[in-house]
């Protein structure tokens, strides 16, 4: 009889209705609704924690490194045992502030975090200078030989084609400078060659390594940020990047660098020997390998230090593949390197 009447009801030829059906729809329906309501309310109520948080940010980056400032600057004139011990105090005042910036990084600005960026830039610098005021670094007698017979006998970087000045080195046998501007840290449009920037070098800059083929590259000391662009077959080790490590359309290559965060674009049958404290993240990549960072030289320790990036926090196996939202299915384009499979010696340089 309650079928017949169900069926009345709805009218017609229906047919009798399923009464837990449309009860379970309608909760699922109200319970997603409940969610997406307790989103929205939770967003609105850590939107102004998360600005406080910024604002506080801004204020403790802005007095450090003004005091930071002053300091360096106190040591034009001093005596040099004077001078050194405040650099040295200076050194780790902003490697703290590196560290600061690092921690901070979750709730940051886009624009207060490049702000903060650009200001440790600086202070690296002005640091790099003080330093060479206080006690200038001797340059190997050949290498400047050597820089003066480029100079002597090539074209200025910045009126030849990089693939001019590239040109006759004898793949694998000759560290070269690189072709690149010369406002611009790092190698581009090499090949067969192996290339090397020094810690004093790179001084807290960004690097950009783009357009190499069957190279290999030695990066030592505390880069700001890495781009690596339009690489195939390369072999590129590098030191702790205090912020991010950008790659875009690479392939068939070994990576192996620490850093705050890691983008990957583009890629494809890479090795990536990886040290992160946040989170990695891939987009349109496939056949892309991790393993915990292994490479060691000398002023690794040291290097770790400026970079501001801690030893004992590493997310190596964290990876966001933009391309693959299927929740609780591990992604195809990405997987771990075999324990037996991973690199675990580098030679130092080449």
């Amino acid at each position: 009889m309650d079928v017949e009447l169900a069926a009345g009801r709805g009218g017609g030829d229906a047919g009798p209705v399923e009464f837990g059906k449309v009860p379970e729809r309608l909760l699922k329906r109200d319970q997603a609704r409940r969610e997406d309501a307790a989103r929205r309310t939770e967003a609105r109520q850590s939107q102004p924690v998360t600005e406080e948080q910024g604002e506080s940010f801004v204020a403790a980056f802005n007095a450090e490194r003004a005091a930071i400032d002053e300091l360096l600057s106190s040591c034009s004139g001093s005596e040099r045992a004077e001078a050194t011990q405040t650099l040295e105090e200076a050194t780790a005042r902003i490697q703290q502030l590196q560290k600061l910036l690092n921690d901070s990084m979750v709730f940051l600005t886009q624009y207060r975090l490049k702000q903060a960026q650009d200001s440790l830039r600086k202070l690296q610098s002005t640091l790099a200078e003080k330093r060479d005021e206080v006690s200038p670094k001797k340059k190997f007698a050949f290498r400047a030989r050597s820089k003066a017979k480029e100079m002597a006998t090539e074209p200025a970087l910045d009126t030849a084609p990089p693939s001019e000045t590239a040109a006759g080195v004898e793949p694998g046998s000759v560290k070269v400078d690189g072709a690149v501007h010369p406002q611009q840290c790092g190698f581009s449009d090499m090949g067969g060659v192996v290339l090397t920037k020094t810690a004093e070098e790179i001084r807290k800059q960004d690097v950009l390594l783009t357009h190499l083929t069957n190279c290999k590259v030695r990066l030592f000391g505390s880069p700001s940020t890495l781009h690596i662009k339009h690489v195939t077959g390369c072999e590129i080790l590098c030191g702790p990047v205090s912020s991010s490590v950008f790659v875009d359309h690479c392939s068939d290559s070994t990576l192996a660098f620490p850093c705050q965060q890691l983008r990957t674009h583009n890629t494809t049958d890479t090795r990536v020997y990886l040290h992160v404290t946040s989170r990695a993240i891939i987009e349109d990549c496939h056949g892309v390998c991790f393993a915990p960072f292994t490479w060691s030289y000398p002023t690794l320790e040291e290097d770790f230090g400026v970079s501001g990036l801690d030893q004992g926090r590493n997310n190596w196996t964290q990876v966001d593949d933009f391309n693959w939202l299927a929740a609780g299915t591990p992604s195809p384009n990405w997987s771990i390197i075999p324990v037996d499979d991973r690199k675990t010696s580098w030679d130092p340089e080449a």
